[in-house]
């Protein structure tokens, strides 16, 4: 696992022991972030999140191309995430957020915080790839003009938030699905 291309190109990236966390693969981080050049600018980019960051992978990907920021939220890798960001010179441009997700959420929408590109790679099958989406909907996180990116396994099916709408749906193999959401413009 390593950083694609931009500032930090090629930095390999620590990973957690185990199973309880499945990094996004190369190959599919590789692909997502084509599709993404060819939609967005990342430096026209001010806030990223990365929900069920794990790594800290994408929005760390985002920030070496030339996004402003990025809030991380996982509830078990945050020192991890903390050390790829610190090796990549990313740190204070970063925000690591340990907890709940949900209840995290909540608080940046107290906060009226806002992203432009939001990740959500959450553990497959769980219900947390409907919820995560739900609850940004809800919250009216995602800006205007701004993508919604969920990383999730093919077996699961994702309800449209009446505020959200599909542009694109890209499967890898027999396990991985990615989705790109955007946000009804409000007249």
């Amino acid at each position: 696992m390593r950083i694609i291309t931009g500032r930090a190109k090629g930095l390999k990236l620590k990973t957690p022991a185990g199973f309880s966390t499945r990094p996004t693969s190369d190959r599919v981080k590789e692909s997502l972030f084509n599709i993404l050049n060819g939609l967005i600018d990342f430096t026209a980019i001010g806030a990223v999140l990365d929900i069920f960051a794990g790594t800290g992978a994408l929005g760390l990907e985002s920030i070496s191309r030339g996004a402003h920021s990025a809030t991380f939220i996982d509830a078990a890798t945050t020192d991890i995430i903390r050390d790829n960001a610190t090796r990549a010179k990313f740190l204070d441009e970063c925000k690591i957020l340990r907890g709940d997700f949900a209840k995290i959420l909540q608080r940046l929408n107290r906060q009226g915080a806002t992203f432009n590109l939001i990740f959500s790679d959450p553990p497959y099958e769980k219900g947390f790839a409907q919820s995560s989406l739900k609850l940004v909907a809800e919250l009216n996180l995602l800006a205007e003009d701004g993508l919604m990116i969920i990383e999730h396994g093919i077996k699961e099916s994702i309800d449209v938030p009446p505020n959200m709408n599909l542009l694109r749906q890209v499967s890898f193999g027999h396990t991985t699905t990615i989705e790109i959401f955007f946000k009804e413009k409000t007249s």
